[in-house]
């Protein structure tokens, strides 16, 4: 197993300090602040150890509430809400400095047969063809004047093989296109022995779900994103279903888009496939998205940046 992947699969194995309180360490981001991914799948992790295992999670629905320290530990509490015959229902609260940070409620189903019917799986390109995330970058070195930039970008996804259908917002900033964006995916490494179990699979996937969602909104407007600086931001709620199985060391294609923005709020949607074409999983987000605003200098001139402070609460 790679280096990176046994390090994401440390952050997801919560210390547990009560019957119902679990804690969790974080990892670099792109930004001064938790990423969001980290503490939706850590929340999931302790929910999903005080269900039985018979009962995987079908949905999640999440609220970031403030911006997560990442050189301070998270506490997770878990709330045992319901466990009815068929499901059952858990409320997590993360908590830094004496604060909440985040918010999840997410429901766990016993496996039962049903009606079948999914959307189709869109055409893509085989993941085989297309370029590494690090490739990608190096062929667009010329975009970032910054050295640190393409270093710090590959080791936030080292542990994902994160594979672009079209180039990223933040290669092709100041060119609109449509809102829509294609990413292949799978962690970089098989899991198998006792990390080949299907919560962390579902959390594995949960950790992926945020960090390219919001993309499809920054490419309506031309925009880099966190990146480029052209605009700041942060997730604001994130919701998540969970249909058929999948595994997540196998490639999954995540189809996004997003259908609207306004009031310095954006909305991205996806649907992530298996590669034989099985609709996995549904995922909604809205995101803050701020343009920042010059100020003006004593004669006029621009004195700096106004905007978001990069977090939700801003």
């Amino acid at each position: 197993m790679r280096e990176a992947l046994a390090d994401l699969l440390d952050l997801l194995d919560l210390e547990r300090i009560d019957e119902d309180i679990f804690r969790g360490v974080s990892r670099p981001s792109l930004v001064p602040r938790v990423f969001g991914g980290q503490v939706a799948a850590q929340a999931l992790i302790a929910a999903g150890r005080t269900v039985s295992a018979d009962r995987p999670p079908h949905s999640l629905h999440a609220y970031f509430l403030r911006p997560g320290d990442p050189g301070a530990p998270i506490v997770y509490t878990v709330d045992r809400i319901r466990d009815g015959l068929s499901f059952t229902t858990r409320r997590v609260v993360a908590v830094q400095h004496g604060l909440p940070i985040f918010h999840l409620s997410a429901s766990f189903q016993r496996v039962e047969a049903g009606l079948e019917h999914q959307a189709q799986m869109p055409a893509a390109p085989d993941p085989s063809t297309l370029p590494t995330t690090e490739e990608m970058l190096r062929r667009h070195a010329d975009r970032f004047p910054d050295p640190t930039v393409i270093p710090r970008l590959v080791r936030a996804r080292a542990a994902v093989d994160l594979r672009y259908v079209a180039d990223p917002p933040f290669v092709t900033a100041g060119q609109p296109r449509e809102a829509r964006s294609q990413v292949w995916f799978r962690t970089d490494g098989k899991l198998d022995g006792a990390h080949d179990d299907p919560l962390l699979h579902v959390c594995l996937v949960t950790y992926v779900s945020d960090m390219t969602l919001l993309d499809s909104i920054l490419l309506a407007h031309g925009r880099g994103g966190w990146v480029a600086g052209d605009v700041v931001g942060a997730s604001l709620d994130h919701a998540m279903w969970f249909h058929r199985p999948f595994r997540a060391d196998e490639w999954l294609l995540y189809d996004q888009e997003s259908p609207s923005a306004s009031g310095s709020r954006g909305l991205g949607q996806g649907r992530i496939y298996t590669a034989d074409g099985q609709l996995a999983v549904s995922v909604i987000q809205e995101g803050l998205i701020r343009v920042p605003r010059r100020r003006a200098g004593p004669r006029g001139g621009a004195e700096g940046v106004d905007g978001a402070a990069g977090a939700a609460g801003a």
